[in-house]
């Protein structure tokens, strides 16, 4: 028997401007609004049983941050940490989300920018609790049903293979040195909708890529807000909110690019062609996945909701000895600004940055972390969530979980611990395995731990 409530929230989070903007190994300050920033909430309920879905226009929310959302949440509303699943769409136009006031990527000394960053902290935390306790009262009955679309030729591998046998992340479009991209590509687009009774049908959506293309130091929710905006505009009655998928080694950057392929691009500092055009582009086709399949979506009786949030141990990827002093150099180098005194350009700077952040960030840290996974069932739908960024076949290998009519693999979720590259990847370079902060083995430890979740919640 279907008891399944479905419940939905829009509250707008845009910052300030002059805040930190997040993502790059750059300072950036937002100097304008190309879109209005959002939390969507979907709240939905079965029996006794209630879950709390939250979207946020965020590059990502860390986890001291992440906690005091949470708590603050569990006391307005009642809920358990359990219930409560906050995800990060990973825009790379969004605001630092920190609660010291100080950004990851930024170095900055400017106490004026920290005190603006604690200020809107402070907003954001009272806008999760507006978005909850608003979702929360729109419940009316629902049914849910599921389908898979396909977005096609908007998402690609980052990682290739050169001519010279390295390994590249983001080596350029055209680059003769290209050798074949490392891995493939997941095209489908999983769709849940929710139809209420004499309410407006929600609809939830969900693809692996980094929202990263829009570039420069205009506040924007990239291509996740783009989606919605398109979706809602082409459908009556419909609200949707969004959810990213596997994107680590995934984005929007085809290296093949030929007749109108870079329309509306432009060339970045870091070898990337971005452009706000080419975002709203993305956001068109997902909404035309979700829209394949959206009247022949598969309907399911739901009597059972579970959530869990489990905490999972995995070992710290510390530096080599010998690899101290030259990490050292260069991160020093880079907090005085001196970047160009580091023989690398594009996106292998970036890279020789963030592998000499991790090394010298884990010189005296911990030989390992704790960190939480997250499951939602629906039915006989569920939801994976993991704390950071893991690679397509993270994604690929949670979607294979046995007995599920669909699993939806969820980046950033209740946490931000950067990313989860496949074990191969540490032995074959690239920017994600250069800066992730776990040993090799950590990304098929979270697929084996997220099937046992979902297991132990069926």
């Amino acid at each position: 028997m279907n008891t399944l409530q479905a419940g939905f929230s829009r509250v707008n989070i845009t910052p300030p401007l002059g805040i930190d903007i997040v993502g790059y190994y750059q300072s950036r300050y937002a100097s304008g609004v190309l879109d209005e920033l959002e939390i969507n909430a979907l709240a939905l309920a079965a029996g006794e049983d209630k879950v709390l879905l939250f979207s946020a226009d965020l590059c990502y929310i860390a986890a001291e941050p992440q906690k005091t959302i949470c708590e603050h949440l569990q006391k307005v509303t009642g809920l358990t940490k359990d219930q409560i699943f906050i995800h990060a769409t990973h825009t790379h136009t969004g605001p630092v989300v920190n609660t010291s006031g100080r950004g990851l990527s930024v170095f900055t000394n400017d106490d004026e920018k920290v005190a603006l960053a604690r200020e809107y902290f402070q907003i954001l935390l009272r806008k999760f609790a507006d978005a909850a306790l608003l979702a929360l009262s729109d419940l009316k009955p629902a049914k849910m049903g599921w389908g898979v679309g396909i977005a096609p030729n908007i998402a690609f591998v980052r990682r290739f293979r050169m001519k010279d046998g390295s390994v590249r992340t983001n080596p350029g479009v055209g680059n003769p040195d290209i050798l074949h991209p490392i891995g493939d590509v997941d095209e489908r687009v999983n769709v849940l909708r929710f139809d209420r009774e004499n309410a407006e049908t929600i609809v939830l959506a969900n693809l692996g890529c980094h929202p990263d293309v829009v570039g420069g130091d205009l506040i924007s929710g990239d291509w996740p807000t783009l989606y919605r905006h398109r979706l809602e505009k082409a459908m009556d009655n419909v609200k949707t909110l969004f959810f990213n998928g596997a994107e680590g080694d995934v984005n929007h950057v085809n290296v093949n690019a030929k007749d109108g392929d870079l329309n509306d691009t432009f060339h970045d500092f870091d070898d990337v062609a971005r452009g706000y055009g080419h975002a709203r582009h993305m956001g068109n086709v997902i909404a035309g996945a979700v829209m394949q399949v959206y009247d022949k979506v598969n309907y399911v009786d739901v009597d059972k909701l579970h959530s869990r949030v489990q905490t999972v141990t995995v070992p710290a990827n510390k530096g080599k000895p010998e690899e101290l002093p030259l990490a050292h150099k260069y991160n020093d180098l880079h907090k005085a600004g001196k970047d160009s005194e580091i023989p690398y350009t594009g996106m292998q700077l970036t890279t020789v940055l963030a592998q000499s952040a991790r090394i010298v960030r884990l010189e005296n840290g911990p030989d390992s972390f704790k960190m939480d996974i997250s499951g939602v069932v629906i039915g006989d739908v569920a939801l994976v969530g993991i704390p950071g960024e893991p690679f397509n076949r993270v994604g690929i290998g949670l979607k294979e979980a046995p007995g599920w009519k669909l699993v939806l693999p969820c980046c950033n979720i209740n946490g931000a611990a950067g990313y989860f590259p496949m074990q191969d990847s540490y032995d074959e370079g690239g920017y994600e395995a250069c800066s992730c902060s776990y040993k090799a083995g950590s990304a098929e430890q979270l697929v084996a731990e997220g099937i046992a979740l979902l297991d132990s919640l069926r």
